[in-house]
């Protein structure tokens, strides 16, 4: 007789709901059972709220604490009674959502193709770290993130805050270094700052949802081994050329210390190859290399490097004097005068730093 009164009084009492301890750290836990019985003893701990939510509304929420499911003790229940059952059971789904901050959600990956400033090649940027979030709006949550865009599950709702980081990263790495003229290879010093822009942005993507991301941590900008390596080689060959004179020079010192290494490994041909060849390359940075005449043949004079002309008036075509800006004819302004090499004669536009011909700087 005493087993079936308590059977008969735990079902007029109905079932105990509560979150499960497997279950406590994840931002939004979902009761399986959509039928709740009347009577039934809600559990809501002291970092948590739930939400009853039928019809893609909320019809209540309830803070910490315990609560007994009745209708005539809590009156927005009335519209979830299941009219079937005489009253005995509700229909609703139950969610819940934790308030308090979640930590180390990692995020990472591709952000985009960004122009360097200082090489203008493009690279493809990485960006990897973890934040936190923390639900500032519980009804707000259920309604318009796992109500409107149907995810249910807490995997489903941190990949979706994820991808509001990303989406925010994606346009603020690129405005920040574009704006900035960072380049690229000194990215990481821009971190912080890449950071808090990230972190403002993204406020106003998950704000709707009553989410805010509270922090982020171990944020990380990096390119890819390929990329960098194709940067660093830019900037050195880009230095090297000014140190040299002209890219023609600094192409003919790369070759003859390839050859020195590449003879430094043979034997004794290896040296002679060397000697010949190093000689006749040397000829490129005196700027004297010729072709020996054959033999009783008389060698053939060099061809005087061609004096320097001023411009011709596009008015009267009088030739001014080198330098002359305006003609002293007329008085018409002047064309700037082409530029003649030293080394081998060649004409070059004005304004040019190192003939197009040989390389000679101007």
């Amino acid at each position: 007789m005493g087993f079936f009164a308590d059977k008969l009084l735990g079902e007029l009492r109905g079932e105990f709901i509560a979150r499960p301890d497997a279950s406590k750290d994840q931002v939004v836990y979902k009761w399986p059972n959509t039928t709740i019985r009347k009577l039934s003893q809600l559990t809501v701990e002291a970092d948590e709220t739930a939400v009853f939510f039928r019809d893609g509304k909320v019809a209540g929420t309830f803070p910490p604490g315990r609560y007994t499911l009745d209708s005539t003790q809590i009156p927005f229940l009335g519209i979830l009674v299941d009219a079937a059952t005489g009253g005995n059971l509700f229909k609703t789904e139950v969610y819940f959502v934790g308030t308090r901050e979640f930590t180390s959600l990692p995020f990472g990956g591709v952000v985009d193709n960004v122009l360097d400033p200082e090489t203008s090649l493009a690279v493809g940027l990485r960006v990897f770290g973890d934040y936190s979030l923390k639900v500032v709006d519980a009804s707000a949550l259920i309604v318009n993130l796992v109500g409107s865009q149907n995810l249910s599950t807490n995997q489903e709702i941190t990949d979706w805050m994820r991808e509001m980081v990303l989406k925010s990263l994606r346009s603020e790495v690129v405005t920040q270094i574009v704006d900035g003229k960072w380049a690229i290879l000194g990215i990481a010093t821009h971190t912080d700052a890449l950071e808090q822009a990230t972190l403002a942005a993204v406020q106003q993507h998950v704000a709707p949802y009553g989410v805010s991301i509270a922090r982020m941590g171990n944020f990380t900008v990096s390119l890819s081994d390929e990329d960098a390596e194709t940067l660093k080689n830019y900037r050195r060959d880009v230095s090297y050329t000014k140190l040299a004179g002209s890219f023609t020079q600094y192409g003919a010192g790369e070759a003859l210390r390839g050859i020195g290494e590449g003879a430094a490994k043979g034997e004794g041909s290896g040296n002679a190859a060397l000697l010949g060849l190093g000689v006749g390359l040397s000829n490129v940075f005196a700027g004297a290399a010729t072709t020996p005449p054959a033999a009783g043949a008389t060698p053939a004079p060099a061809a005087p490097a061609q004096a320097p002309t001023g411009a011709t008036c596009p008015q009267c075509g009088t030739v001014a004097v080198p330098g002359a800006k305006f003609c002293a004819n007329c008085g018409a302004a002047l064309a700037p005068a082409p530029l003649h090499c030293s080394a081998c004669g060649a004409e070059s536009p004005a304004g040019s730093k190192f003939c197009a011909a040989c390389g000679t700087k101007l």
